[in-house]
């Protein structure tokens, strides 16, 4: 399977609802090596200013851009992808948290296709100015 090519700007490609929770946080703590107390411990998030313990920035961009791997095919076909972090995704040790990612067209050229990922939490927007740019021929 490949990214279609008769793309047109806004449309949906692609969408999900992923749900977290902290054992996802543990787990995620595991495979990519950070530790960083503020993912896993309430005492040291609150010690630090923050509104809880955090998923991973790196999680949730990864979550993000993986809502396209069905529609694209071949992630080899992802050229780039980019993101400004805006807000957190704070876990409830008990409800988790659920990331929404919708994947719309925002441009096409001759060879490929900006897709911009609209990725919010709890009704607010985390990441900004997500765009992967993919290989459509």
């Amino acid at each position: 399977m490949s990214a279609p090519q008769n793309l047109t700007v806004g449309d949906v490609v692609a969408e999900r609802t992923v749900h977290l929770s902290r054992e996802s946080l543990v787990r995620y703590a595991g495979a990519s090596g950070d530790f960083n107390p503020i993912h896993y411990r309430d005492d040291v998030a609150a010690a630090v200013g923050l509104p809880g313990v955090l998923a991973h920035g790196m999680l949730t961009m990864g979550l993000a851009v993986g809502t396209i791997e069905s529609w694209v095919g071949d992630t080899g076909r992802i050229l780039e992808y980019g993101v400004r972090f805006t807000k957190p995704v704070v876990v409830d040790p008990e409800t988790g948290a659920d990331v929404t990612v919708v994947a719309k067209v925002g441009a096409v050229d001759d060879e490929s296709a900006r897709i911009d990922l609209t990725v919010s939490f709890d009704g607010n927007t985390v990441l900004v100015k997500a765009q992967a740019r993919v290989r459509t021929v």
